[in-house]
């Protein structure tokens, strides 16, 4: 699928449309175009790529891959940006991402995403409704505006999945105390996995637009540096918000061992304090149990209960020896 926006500087006019939209910018100097291709044949999307916009072979070839890091390359009179961002139905740190290619050119931008998009339609409708309303002031076509434009889209998706996560952490750490329990230890462990995920994706990411801000690129104006470190500042955030999770979700984890450790140092405290009333009292059943017939205490008329009392007060002697050393 191949929609287009058209752009008319001097009309100040859009029209929304499709493939037929690209000959009638090719024909006049004053437009600008919008290209966005998804689920397109791959080989009708490299042929108008490269025939009709000139684009590198190589970076057409990364555009079109499902997996490859972010990056930025010049290429001649155009930019090339790859990104990853979330899918359509990522709401959690069970997150999926797409590729997102960004071809910013003098009079064209042209993206392509692996799935459907969120950040690329939001964009899109922003433009539409806003030529709907007739406010020509708010917006600016140029295509290296709207590309950074639709960067921020793409980064700050990730910052309120992260502020969720910090809510689900301190949940985690009040339910730990109250009651430690295994899922909340797996439940943990995703988390911190899906984390290390997010932060290689930040680390190219940053790479990226620390690059674009710090040099000039082919059809990006000058004047877009704010706005590049506007993103770039927004990246940093969203990575240290990772690390710090990451570092919380660390002390989680130690924190659950521990308890579980004293959960069971308390268990075994309790099972050795019964073996240890039982030995002697063990004995001294195993004593009298002997079928020996010369044991004097088997004629005498009291023995029975002397044994007894000799047990109960052995077993109270040691419980009021663990009470004092608070065993107990």
């Amino acid at each position: 699928m191949i929609r287009t926006l058209l752009y008319d500087a001097e009309q100040k006019s859009q029209t929304e449309g499709g493939e037929e939209q690209i000959h009638a910018w090719l024909n006049n100097p004053s437009l600008y175009i919008w290209v966005d291709f998804y689920e397109e044949d791959p080989v009708a999307e490299t042929e108008t790529m490269n025939n009709v916009f000139g684009l590198h072979p190589l970076a057409i070839t990364d555009a079109q891959r499902n997996r490859h890091p972010a990056k930025i390359e010049a290429f001649g009179d155009h930019t090339f940006i790859l990104l990853k961002g979330l899918s359509a139905d990522t709401t959690t740190m069970e997150f999926a991402t797409i590729q997102i290619a960004i071809f910013i050119g003098e009079r064209f931008l042209l993206t392509r995403h692996t799935g459907p998009s969120v950040s690329i339609d939001k964009l899109w409708t922003e433009m539409i409704e806003t030529h709907r309303d007739n406010d020509q002031t708010s917006i600016d076509h140029q295509p290296d505006v709207q590309a950074v434009r639709l960067t921020r889209f793409v980064v700050n998706r990730y910052i309120p999945i992260l502020l969720d996560l910090e809510k689900r952490l301190d949940e985690i750490e009040q339910e730990m105390i109250a009651e430690p329990k295994d899922t909340l230890l797996f439940e943990l462990i995703e988390h911190k996995t899906n984390l290390k995920k997010m932060r290689r994706i930040m680390a190219y990411h940053t790479e990226v637009f620390s690059q674009l801000k710090s040099a000039a690129w082919p059809a990006v104006s000058v004047e877009r540096k704010h706005e590049v470190i506007d993103v770039y500042e927004q990246l940093e955030r969203a990575t240290s918000l990772a690390s710090l999770y990451h570092e919380l979700i660390s002390d989680l984890q130690d924190g659950y061992i521990s308890l579980a450790s004293h959960r069971l140092n308390n268990i075994v405290k309790v099972l050795t304090i019964i073996t240890v009333i039982f030995i002697p009292l063990g004995f001294l059943a195993g004593l009298y149990g002997m079928n020996f017939e010369y044991i004097p205490e088997l004629h005498y008329k009291y023995s029975y209960f002397v044994v007894l009392l000799v047990m109960v007060t052995v077993a109270f002697s040691l419980l009021v020896v663990f009470k004092r050393m608070k065993w107990l």
